[in-house]
């Protein structure tokens, strides 16, 4: 878009000092460099700007590839686009009679068809009237801003124990398959050892191919692809509830902000071709140790960055490595 950027970060706290961190294992003691400090100072000069008007509870933003258009996800239900910087009257989609919105539960994210131009799919990830989470297939309409809600197709349904950490993010990786962050199925704790449990849907990162078959098809390369060890879904597991998750093109990397427990948020940074990881929860939340204090780090992927929850600190949000070339010294 001319004269103006849309960036994500990944938020330590928007209401908190807290201070981040490396995670223990990893690089520490960075030293803040003159030509980093100016770069930070004319990342500080940006103003932000408000588009598209007013909406109610959006959760998630995005653009179908090479589109100009802003799709703005509100948790009720509905997905409203934005066209020349101005909101459009009539929704693209309109689900709100089938969604149980409120606390962490509601439309919570879509995500289009990489070859969206030729196929006219999307994907969105909703709690039913139920309270489970279910991924649905739609096409769009003959017109280019509204998508035909008689298309619908169920893809994928996981029953919901709890009312709270529902994940809610599907994405697109940069192998072209559909990659789905499920919570542990809420409570506190996970009191049903989802995280840790292959052969559960909760508590997971789940990979699909979405392109072969119906509803979907494993993906070669799926570590349980067998369904021996585990569900054949799952494409890394031990997460507590990864709200936002990113793929980071120029290097590979899988970038997810899981939400912490009590005392620690954290942010994984890992190789995207690597299946089969665990990133802990609830052997340790964060880089602790959860619930006995002592625990075995054997087999575990470490995160990249944590924060504590002193003073107020806000559970971690997620984000986007930016990448564009409007402001380069944030790059």
């Amino acid at each position: 878009m001319t004269g103006r950027f849309f960036l994500a970060l990944a938020v330590i706290s928007a209401c908190s000092d807290s201070q981040a961190r490396p995670a223990a294992g990893k690089s520490g003691d960075h030293k803040v460099k003159p030509a980093e400090a100016a770069s930070a100072a004319r990342a500080r000069s940006i103003k932000l700007e408000q588009v598209g008007g007013r909406f109610t509870s959006p959760v998630y933003l995005t653009s179908p590839p090479g589109d100009s258009r802003l799709f703005v996800v509100e948790q009720a239900g509905r997905i409203i686009v934005v066209k020349d910087g101005r909101a459009l009257a009539e929704p693209f989609l309109d689900i709100s009679a089938r969604v149980r919105s409120g606390g962490e539960q509601g439309l919570l994210s879509m995500a289009f068809h990489p070859d969206y131009r030729r196929t006219g799919e999307f994907f969105v990830n909703f709690t039913d009237r139920d309270g489970d989470t279910r991924i649905e297939r739609f096409s769009v309409s003959s017109n280019a801003d509204v998508a035909d809600r008689s298309s619908t197709k169920l893809v994928l349904t996981v029953d919901q124990p709890y009312s709270n950490h529902n994940g809610g993010h599907i994405l697109f990786g940069l192998d072209g398959m559909l990659y789905i962050g499920m919570g542990d199925g809420g409570s506190g704790g996970d009191p049903h050892n989802n995280g840790q449990n292959p052969r559960a849907l909760l508590g997971k990162l789940l990979r699909i191919n979405v392109g072969r078959a119906e509803p979907y098809s494993i993906p070669v390369g799926n570590p349980y692809a067998d369904g021996s060890l585990g569900r054949r879904e799952v494409w890394a597991i031990g997460l507590r509830n990864p709200w936002r998750f990113a793929f980071d093109r120029p290097t590979g990397l899988l970038y997810i902000a899981d939400v912490g427990q009590n005392q620690l948020e954290e942010v994984h940074v890992e190789p995207s071709s690597k299946p089969g990881l665990n990133y802990g929860w609830k052997r340790m939340e964060g880089d602790h140790c959860y619930g006995s204090g002592e625990c075995s780090r054997e087999g575990l992927q470490m995160p990249a960055v944590v924060y504590n929850h002193e003073g107020g600190a806000c559970s971690i949000t997620g984000g986007f490595v930016y990448r564009g070339r409007r402001v380069p010294s944030l790059n």
